[in-house]
Formats: C-alpha cells, structure tokens, sequence
C-alpha cells in the first residue's frame, strides 16, 4: 500500500475527509494550530498544513479509485501522465513525527522564563505573562528588588 495525494475542493478539505473515512479510506489531513489577531484579539485556530490536499492509503488495484473522485469535496487525485503519483510511507511518517514535535514544543505560555536578548534588558531573565498584538508581548522583571511589567518586541523574547 502506498500513500496519495488528493486535491479537495476549496473550503472543503473536512468535507471531503469525513466522506473518505465514511467509505473506510485510510486518510491523513495534518492541521497545525495557528495563532492569529481578529479584532484586536489572539486566537488559535486548526488550519490543515498543505491547504487544498489530503493524503489517501490505497492499494494500486483497490476498487475505491473509481469512486475517489466522485467523492463530495474530492477535486482530483495528483497525479502525472493520468497516473496517481504514489509517496512513500517514509514521507508521511516524518510528516506526522514534526507535527507530533511542533505540538509538544508549542508557543511561549504564562509563567515560563525567558531570557530578553534586546534592546536596554539585553540579558536578563524574565517571566512570560501575554501577547499584547501582534509583535509585543507583557513581560515581569526583577528589576531595584521589585517586579515590573515590561512591554517588549516578542523577536527579543528566547525561551
């Protein structure tokens, strides 16, 4: 069995995962959590990783190739020269082992030490507290033995 490549619809890569997996498709759509500013607020959000595709596991003679492409949201099978270009398992276990690292290592969370690398605080350590838009971020110090809120550039930030 190998591993192939679909191309969903626009706005339909669920869609058509649910649809597979309804006919016993071995299927993988990779999503990654996406942090972004709407409305003057973060929010994280699942986006897939390789926006338009989805990865099937078939056998070359399945008789499920016939029915691939009428598949509600299935645009078509990648492919060249009307042959389905097949990956191999290789490919789409390093795909899912950097999705697995990606998790577990996440963004800078509240409470966690880092270290400014920038401007006047070049150096000093410090206490994550939250983003503050898109490039800023709210950081306490210990600075004349007291703890002070500092706003600094989220790029000065090494965890």
């Amino acid at each position: 069995m190998s591993w192939y490549v679909l191309q969903h619809k626009p706005a339909q890569g669920d869609r058509a995962l649910a649809h597979l997996q309804n006919q016993d498709v071995a299927c993988f759509y990779p999503k990654v959590s996406v942090e972004r500013i709407r409305v003057g607020k973060r929010t994280v959000k699942l986006e897939p990783l390789f926006p338009g595709y989805l990865f099937v596991h078939l056998e070359p003679t399945d008789p499920m190739w016939s029915k691939l492409r009428s598949t509600r949201g299935v645009l078509r099978v990648v492919g060249f020269r009307n042959k389905p270009a097949a990956l191999s398992d290789e490919v789409v276990e390093q795909i899912r082992q950097s999705l697995n690292a990606v998790e577990e290592q996440g963004g800078i969370k509240p409470g966690q030490v880092v270290r400014l690398s920038e401007g006047a605080f070049d150096g000093v350590d410090a206490i994550f507290q939250a983003y503050d838009g898109e490039e800023r971020a709210i950081v306490l110090i210990n600075f004349m033995q007291k703890q002070q809120c500092v706003n600094v550039a989220v790029s000065a930030l090494k965890s």
